[in-house]
């Protein structure tokens, strides 16, 4: 059974859905080549895809492609349904640093013949995820910034102020879809610098002064 721990609480919940949103960053948009969506796109991955700090990306035989997208994390509190806006941040136990893990070329092969990429993101360890500090430790979270390295080497570093769908509306728009649930968990969008990882590499992400995961490539 997958859990998110709230840090310093020793609160615990299970994790329920993980809701993600993509192409939510201009640049990450303009890197792959793909056009700016009208509504969030949005996209799941099953809880058992969860892996924590210190454990191991084991990157399914069927892919030669597999990209790291560091992401703000939300965990969700309490139960709620079609969500407005200026009541949303009411509705976050906690933040966090997740990696949405992509086969980039299996989704590219599927995407071209109009199918689902369900195994392009939400394979086993398709989803390292940090604990959660409590929401009231943070401030404002357009105001954080995402950092993810590989091996030492740099390769995402941008601010959450530069999502085109901010966490309130977010949270608001899901929410009018999906009942959300306490121990949902929702992944923001990725700013620009994803790129591949192979066999051995040691990928550390954080949120400065707020969280931090670190695994490795199997």
């Amino acid at each position: 059974m997958s859990t998110a721990k709230l840090a310093g609480t020793g609160q615990e919940y299970r994790i329920g859905k993980i809701l993600c949103i993509g192409r939510n960053y201009a640049e990450h948009i303009k890197e792959l080549g793909n056009e700016t969506p009208a509504a969030p796109v949005i996209f799941t991955k099953p809880a058992t895809a969860v892996i924590g700090d210190g454990q191991e990306i084991v990157i399914p035989p069927y892919s030669h492609d597999c990209h790291h997208e560091a992401e703000l994390a939300l965990l969700i509190g309490r139960q709620g349904k079609d969500i407005p806006r200026e009541e949303a941040a009411s509705y976050i136990a906690g933040y966090g640093v997740a990696i949405d893990l992509t086969l980039r070329d299996v989704q590219g092969e599927l995407k071209k013949k109009g199918l689902p990429w369900d195994i392009a993101k939400g394979f086993d360890t398709a989803c390292p995820l940090s604990d959660f500090v409590p929401a009231e430790q943070v401030a404002d979270p357009q105001r954080l910034q995402i950092r993810l390295s590989v091996n030492g080497e740099l390769r995402q570093d941008g601010s959450t102020a530069l999502m085109i769908h901010q966490v309130a509306d977010i949270i608001s728009y899901m929410s009018g879809i999906f009942t959300l649930e306490p121990g949902d968990i929702i992944l923001t969008g990725t700013p620009a610098g994803v790129g591949p990882l192979v066999s051995g590499d040691i990928v550390s992400t954080e949120i400065p002064g707020v969280v931090a995961l670190r695994v490795s490539v199997k």
